[in-house]
């Protein structure tokens, strides 16, 4: 009985052990393979001196993202493809360089379409409209979202009424692809973190957001809005985010935008763990060198909120 006993003990304590090690090898592993606090993506935005001067075709974004810039998704200025929104051919070349790359194509960026909040009814319409193609050519590339701007005309509430009205029109339409519409804080009101915000609430779409610019906070040539209250507000309808840099100082920090403390706001505040897009538009150091200091930098906030 006593090595019968001594046997079982001894079994006992060896299961007890193994599943010692075996929950100590999890936690190992679940540590290790733990989530960065968020996902870097590049504005095509950056590179736009490049595209402008015949340097860089728009087929080749992709392979210069990830192979100079060392970033592996994408988000499309639409002015840089323009005429190839319906071009089925062209879309699906752009698919196959990405997907050959293993790019991911996160969104388009919509400029030049008309003014969503037209005081005009029926130009306000047409501009909805001008948008469907952008957001049949986000579905077709695998984006999420279209991003918009929010223009309007008139006082602060009725541009609120009227950007509204356009925004859920084309929301309306973004929906049955499964797509979001995005506004960008790019200009006049929707500088004003409290006034998007509002436009915001009174769409009250599931699928109708915000993307938060660190840098675009001057409503008016005399009048800049804080842009960390700015990007507070508007958090809470973030669907992509836009890390602005103009200038970087010798210890490779942002000289107009403090990142960790931006950083904090989306991520620690508000829980924000999607695509941070590198959107450089200084003047120097080029545009490559420009986007590499950017990307460093989030990769250094996405460090510190990971410690």
């Amino acid at each position: 009985m006593p090595m019968q006993l001594g046997r079982r003990q001894f079994l006992q304590s060896m299961a007890a052990a193994g599943a010692s090690l075996s929950l100590g090898s999890s936690l190992l592993a679940a540590e290790s393979e733990k989530k960065a606090p968020f996902k870097i993506s590049l504005a095509q935005w950056s590179l736009h001196r490049t595209i402008r001067s015949g340097k860089l075709d728009n087929l080749d974004f992709a392979k210069t993202a990830k192979e100079q810039c060392g970033i592996e998704a994408i988000e499309y200025v639409n002015q840089f493809f323009k005429d190839k929104a319906k071009d089925e051919k062209y879309l699906a070349e752009m698919n196959m360089r990405a997907n050959d790359l293993g790019v991911k194509q996160v969104l388009i960026m919509v400029d030049g379409e008309g003014a969503l909040g037209d005081a005009d009814e029926a130009k306000r319409k047409k501009a909805v409209e001008n948008h469907y193609k952008w957001a049949e050519a986000a579905k077709t590339l695998g984006g999420h979202s279209i991003r918009v701007n929010a223009q309007s005309s008139g006082s602060y509430e009725e541009q609120i009424k009227r950007a509204a009205d356009g925004l859920a029109q084309l929301s309306e339409f973004a929906k049955g692809l499964g797509l979001n519409v995005i506004v960008e804080n790019h200009g006049g009101l929707s500088s004003n973190g409290a006034w998007l915000a509002e436009v915001m609430k009174t769409v009250d779409m599931e699928n109708c957001g915000t993307l938060p610019d660190f840098g675009n906070f001057r409503v008016s040539k005399d009048e800049m809005y804080d842009r960390y209250k700015g990007v507070n507000e508007l958090m809470p309808y973030a669907k992509a985010v836009s890390a602005k840099s103009h200038n970087f100082n010798a210890e490779g920090l942002e000289t107009n935008t403090d990142y960790f403390k931006m950083m904090d706001i989306v991520v620690n505040k508000h829980g924000y763990h999607g695509y941070v897009g590198v959107e450089w538009e200084g003047g120097s150091p080029d545009e490559i060198e420009g986007i590499i200091l950017t990307r460093k930098l989030l990769e250094r906030c996405a460090e510190k909120l990971s410690a």
